[in-house]
């Protein structure tokens, strides 16, 4: 009885949060903006107590300059208008940037070692927005609730059947599978989209897609160590900079378009040493 229960909750919660990406990929939702929302800026305020935030201004305003750029060419039917968006650097060595639900976007001063012009920045920050934009954090944290929602009718069923240890046994396998066969697929399935959006997006403020091959082809010549594809929520550089190349094409005639309508950012480049 508490299988099929289990079943049907599962099945009505897939039925409920159904929808559509930016890109046309069916995608679960679960969760509210407004809920997305809130865990966002909660989240962002947290990590603003605990990091470092960068205090030159000249880092901050080419920073904000290129971000700015990126915003106001997001469509309005997002949700999102430039002002709602906030942007801090922190003064961070790792090469990072991230972006959460509520329109925060977050830069660690490390990137800005690594992208040698704005539009390689652009390439990131715009990657990040694109995030933001397809509801990646609501897709992955309703995939888990339905893993971990699957994975506890599935214990129940075994209790009926196996002895304790095996019913752990099997529970401990069937929640491997499920990483590796579903959870992080979904990551870069994400990592690609946001590729794609980001691509489109860094085009129409101005920014040359073409420099989002080059960033990636000069961070893959940096070497160092990456896990196997197969075990990664990133796609390997070479699949990154191979479907990247192959958008260029698609994203050329938006930046030219852009160029001529005026959209040329001039942000002051400032590497830190």
């Amino acid at each position: 009885m508490l299988k099929r229960v289990g079943l049907v909750i599962l099945l009505s919660l897939a039925a409920a949060g159904c929808a559509v990406s930016p890109t046309g990929e069916r995608t679960l939702l679960l969760n509210s903006p407004a809920q997305m929302n809130a865990l966002g800026s909660q989240s962002f305020e947290q990590l603003k107590k605990k990091q470092v935030i960068e205090q030159d201004a000249r880092i901050n305003r080419y920073v904000q300059c290129v971000a700015d750029a990126i915003v106001m060419q997001v469509p309005v039917e997002y949700g999102y208008a430039p002002q709602d968006w906030e942007l801090v650097v922190f003064k961070d060595d790792s090469v990072n940037a991230f972006a959460l639900p509520g329109g925060k976007v977050g830069v660690h001063t490390g990137l800005l070692k690594v992208t040698e012009n704005q539009d390689q920045l652009a390439s990131v920050i715009g990657h990040e927005v694109a995030h933001v934009l397809a509801q990646h954090s609501n897709a992955r944290m309703s995939q888990q609730q339905v893993t971990q929602l699957g994975l506890a009718v599935t214990s129940m069923a075994l209790a009926e059947k196996v002895d304790s240890n095996k019913q752990q046994a099997a529970v401990m396998a069937l929640g491997l599978g499920v990483q590796y066969g579903i959870l992080l697929p979904y990551s870069r399935k994400h990592e690609s989209e946001a590729d794609v959006l980001g691509q489109e997006l860094m085009a129409e403020a101005g920014f040359d897609p073409r420099e989002a091959v080059s960033l990636w082809e000069s961070m893959a010549e940096q070497g160092g160590k990456t896990p196997p594809e197969l075990l990664s929520t990133h796609p390997a550089p070479s699949t990154r900079i191979r479907q990247l190349d192959d958008q260029v094409h698609y994203y050329m005639p938006l930046y030219e378009e852009a160029r001529k309508a005026g959209r040329r950012p001039e942000c002051d480049r400032l590497k830190p040493q």
